[in-house]
């Protein structure tokens, strides 16, 4: 068994969180999402899975999804080629729902356990794709907001691109920002298939 096979298992058979997933309004158990194997050459670096990804065990396996990989220019089947593309998310479990049903921040917990053992084992990826807030902070170091940090993806160039969360809940900020789809997207697709060469 290789180490990262060794953090496979050992991830999928963590339970850090339950006591606190248990007290969420979802009341749920944790269920870590595991895609990644070595040699992928692009990593997707999210927030945490949503309840639906929680209930099927497949990451982006909802509209996000859809949406991401209309973004990135893949098909279904590249994209969930592990030994293409690793999706390693801030958390690996659903965190839950609070009591007005919005998504709970992944737990820091979860980073600090596995990260590090994770991406070690990775090891070099040609190009990391970092989604949302929460992975700006902790990939790209961002101090600025989303927005901001997306606007400056050219100083992330060449091995790493910020995105925005790729969920409807964000078809507003698409609309009001349309340098995203005319300057961002196509640079995102062209260096997807140069990684994947």
């Amino acid at each position: 068994m290789t180490n990262l096979d060794q953090i496979r298992s050992d991830l999928t058979a963590c339970r850090l969180c339950q006591d606190r997933f248990s007290a969420t309004q979802t009341a749920h158990s944790p269920r870590p999402v595991i895609w990644f194997k070595s040699g992928a050459r692009i990593l997707i670096a999210g927030q945490a899975p949503g309840l639906r990804v929680h209930k099927s065990g497949i990451p982006f396996d909802d509209p996000s999804g859809d949406r991401l990989r209309d973004w990135l220019g893949l098909d279904h089947a590249t994209f969930y080629d592990q030994s293409k593309l690793a999706i390693v998310p801030m958390a690996f479990c659903f965190p839950g729902y609070d009591e007005k049903k919005a998504d709970l921040p992944p737990p820091a917990r979860c980073r600090q356990t596995w990260h590090d053992q994770v991406f070690d084992a990775l090891g070099d990826v040609r190009l990391r794709i970092i989604i949302g807030g929460y992975a700006h902070r902790y990939h790209l170091g961002a101090k600025t907001g989303v927005t901001d940090t997306v606007r400056g993806w050219r100083d992330h160039l060449p091995h790493a691109l910020p995105l925005p969360h790729p969920s409807w809940r964000n078809t507003g900020w698409l609309k009001r920002n349309p340098w995203f789809q005319e300057e961002l997207l196509p640079v995102l697709q062209s260096k997807v298939q140069e990684a994947l060469k």
